[in-house]
Order: structure tokens, then C-alpha cells, then sequence
């Protein structure tokens, strides 16, 4: 693990809906260039965790610090302009705009004056996307639409990627083709924290890992250590 300062760095987060806490003080660290996987099962609170820290939604409790500034409380917009980026689950696309028009998109907030620039090195990325620059993103494929999401997400130049469940809604053989990508992604530098519900290939491809249930972090450290404990796999993983 890096000894410098963490990039993301989450202190006892609280947060959730009306009176239903969701969030029960959440601890979470994400290093320059690491790639930290955050497994747990549905509901067990991976999302509102991703849209707390984001900005999307108030945190009740507890700090938020990125790139050594506090962004606890901060709005969306300031979110994205510090380089803290979600590809949201469900893609989120604009289904009526073309493949370029949502990349655009992309570099609204945040590296607007290199858009041109950025679409090149998406493209180079993703030639898929290039060759289907004029199509309307929602005639696309589910794989293609994904590939769609995280090039906009690229387009906004980020210092953390958050890749909210990338392999939903794929057939296998387009979930080894994500994890591919995500491979690529990581190769960069680019710091990636990755929410899954994929055990298998997140732990695969992550230094770290955290396995959260029912709003609290249950596990963190090493894959291989997660993978060894038989208790911890059937407990929290189903394996």
C-alpha cells in the first residue's frame, strides 16, 4: 500500500433517506493509482455510499476529503470539478443524443477546453464508440452503452474514477470484455474505485479490497487475504 497521502479519504460517514440510515459510519481509502474494489451485496448500501460521496446526496455524519481538500457537504458540480467522477450504475445515457453528443457531454463541468483532445484519446480507448460516432446512444448494445458511460466519464479528465457496477445487465462473454477495459484503465494510473457485485474478477484486478453489509464496512485488506478466510467468503461473498 502507498504511504502517501490517501487521494479519497472517508471518515465515519452516515447518511441515507428520510429517517432510514442507511450509511452507519463508513471508513474508506482510495491511494493515487490504486485500484480498490468495494464488493457487498444488493442493498448493503454501495450506491448511496458512491452518491453520498458525490455529492448527489448530504451526508448526515462524518467527513469526506479529496486530493487533500474537504469536500464533506460539498455540492455535485464541486464534486466533479475536483476530479471525483461516478459512471452511475444503469450507465445513465442520454438514449435521444449521439454517441458524441454524450461524450460532449462529459467535458461539461470540468476540461471543457481540451473536449477535442479528450474525445481523440477516447476513441483510441473505446474504437468502438468511434465508429459509432452519429448513432443515438439508446439504439446501441448494453456493452457498447457501458463503454459509453465510462468514455464520458474519461472525458472529464478524472483523478478518480468510480465505476458503480460496470458488469450489470452483461452476458459474460461482454463482462470479460469490461474487466478488460477496466485492466486498460488501471495500466494508466488512473486511481479506480470499483463497485461490484463480480467478486471473482474484482478481486482479480484490485490491490484492495472493502466488503460492506448492511451500511457498515465489514472487511478491508488485501484480496488474497479475503480470498483465504473461508469465514469471510461464505459470510460476505457467497463463495
Amino acid at each position: 500500500m502507498s504511504t502517501a497521502a490517501p487521494l479519497l479519504g472517508i471518515a465515519g460517514l452516515r447518511g441515507g433517506y428520510g429517517r432510514v440510515e442507511v450509511l452507519r459510519g463508513v471508513d474508506l481509502q482510495v491511494n493515487p493509482g490504486e485500484t480498490v474494489a468495494l464488493l457487498g451485496s444488493n442493498g448493503a448500501g454501495k450506491s448511496t455510499l458512491n452518491n453520498v460521496v458525490c455529492g448527489i446526496y448530504q451526508a448526515w455524519a462524518g467527513t469526506v476529503a479529496f486530493g487533500g481538500a474537504d469536500l464533506s457537504g460539498a455540492h455535485y458540480t464541486e464534486v466533479v470539478k475536483a476530479g471525483l467522477i461516478q459512471v452511475p450504475e444503469g450507465r445513465k445515457i442520454f438514449p435521444n443524443l449521439s454517441v458524441l453528443e454524450n461524450l460532449s457531454l462529459g467535458s461539461f463541468t470540468r476540461a471543457r477546453e481540451r473536449r477535442a483532445e479528450n474525445i481523440d484519446k477516447v476513441f483510441a480507448t473505446f474504437p468502438r464508440l468511434k465508429e459509432r460516432t452519429g448513432q443515438l446512444a439508446g439504439t446501441m448494445s448494453g456493452g457498447e452503452q457501458q463503454m459509453l458511460a465510462i468514455g464520458r466519464g474519461l472525458m472529464a479528465e478524472p483523478r478518480l474514477l468510480i465505476l458503480d457496477e460496470p458488469s450489470l445487465g452483461l452476458s459474460p462473454l461482454l463482462v470479460e470484455e469490461m474487466f478488460g477495459l477496466i485492466r486498460q484503465l488501471r495500466a494508466t494510473g488512473l486511481a479506480v474505485l470499483l463497485v461490484e457485485q463480480n467478486v471473482g474478477q474484482s478481486l482479480e484486478i484490485a490491490d484492495r479490497a472493502y466488503v460492506m453489509e448492511n451500511g457498515s464496512i465489514r472487511f478491508a485488506g488485501a484480496p488474497d487475504e479475503l480470498l483465504r478466510s473461508d469465514e469471510l467468503r461464505r459470510a460476505y461473498l457467497g463463495l
